[in-house]
């Protein structure tokens, strides 16, 4: 099973990616597509720029399962209504991040939900449960 990660730059794709494969947690910022084990970790760019969404449809192709990441102290998001149609029928779960920095969960979860997901992980550096269930529910 693999998983490719879709999120704004700074929204903590690269340290979830690290914490599935169990590598130590350190800043890195990602510059192309990066495959780690059973993860594909893509560029915020992708994301933030329109004309690299046909890279993200084409870093799809190697994924069972896409996961959209939103950073839960930000006030805006980077996803369109209803963009899990982007992604051919794939699997779409979203994982909220950084729940423990003064975080607007409600506002993250609508950001998801306008984009089409509707199985939703809330995240912070030390939920150890939480975090399992994704893995679970990832099945990784």
């Amino acid at each position: 099973m693999k998983i490719m990660l879709v999120g704004k730059t700074g929204s903590g794709k690269t340290t979830l990616m690290q914490r599935i494969n169990n590598l130590a947690i350190e800043y890195k910022k990602t510059q192309m597509v990066c495959y780690e084990n059973k993860v594909i970790d893509t560029p915020g760019e992708y994301l933030e720029n329109k004309f690299f969404y046909k890279a993200l449809i084409v870093a799809s192709y190697d994924a069972d399962k896409i996961v959209f990441i939103q950073d839960a102290t930000e006030e805006s998001t980077y996803f369109p209504p209803n963009f899990v149609s982007m992604f051919s029928g794939k699997e779409v779960i979203g994982v909220i991040t950084k729940k423990d920095l003064n975080p607007n969960i409600e506002l993250a979860k609508k950001f998801l939900i306008n984009a089409g997901v509707e199985d939703i992980f809330c995240l912070d550096l030390e939920d150890k449960d939480e975090f399992t269930k994704l893995k679970e529910r990832l099945d990784i």
